[in-house]
């Protein structure tokens, strides 16, 4: 895993991005104190390595030409056909990795609009995130690539996932148990 040292926030709100801001800097470590409000996409994704994009745009969210090279991106909202995150462009000159290649193909605007303009082939998608983890599949190949992981979820994941927030958790002391 990276260590992030600086974390760019943008919203269309910009007081829900402060507040946002706040409430991480209140966390403290391991995220950095380094947590800046952009004033905008551009912004927020010029000098990124690193782009978590987690909206219900059905247009996207930042312009191909504000990604530097080696970026890599995870698409995890525009969960139906029509929503649209991530620039085609973007995907087209992307390195894509699914979680599941029949959900993406079904449900992701991210993955089904370009297909539908003619920008990409079903054949762009690379891999699967488990051929990815288990080898079968390269992950990034230079630093120079720019990689796209587009996820709409998957119950194995979200158990996963829960599983692992729940250690840390219980690691680190936070959280309360609660009876159900």
């Amino acid at each position: 895993m990276r260590q992030l040292e600086k974390i760019w926030i943008y919203d269309i709100d910009q007081n829900k991005a402060q507040a946002f801001r706040e409430e991480m800097q209140a966390k403290g470590q391991p995220i950095p104190e380094n947590i800046l409000v952009a004033d905008s996409p551009s912004r927020a994704v010029r000098e990124a390595e690193l782009i978590c994009a987690a909206t219900t745009s059905h247009t996207p969210v930042f312009e191909d030409v504000d990604l530097k090279r080696g970026v890599h991106i995870n698409g995890i909202g525009s969960y139906t056909p029509d929503m649209q995150e991530i620039p085609a462009e973007t995907v087209k000159r992307a390195k894509v990795v699914v979680d599941s290649r029949e959900a993406a193909l079904a449900e992701a605007g991210d993955v089904i609009i370009p297909l539908k303009e003619g920008i990409i082939s079903e054949g762009h998608i690379h891999g699967e995130i488990g051929e990815v983890a288990s080898g079968a599949v390269p992950a990034r190949e230079s630093k120079e690539e720019l990689t796209f992981f587009k996820s709409v979820g998957n119950a194995v994941q979200d158990v996963a996932v829960a599983s692992l927030v729940l250690r840390c958790s219980e690691e680190l002391g936070l959280g309360e148990t609660v009876d159900i």
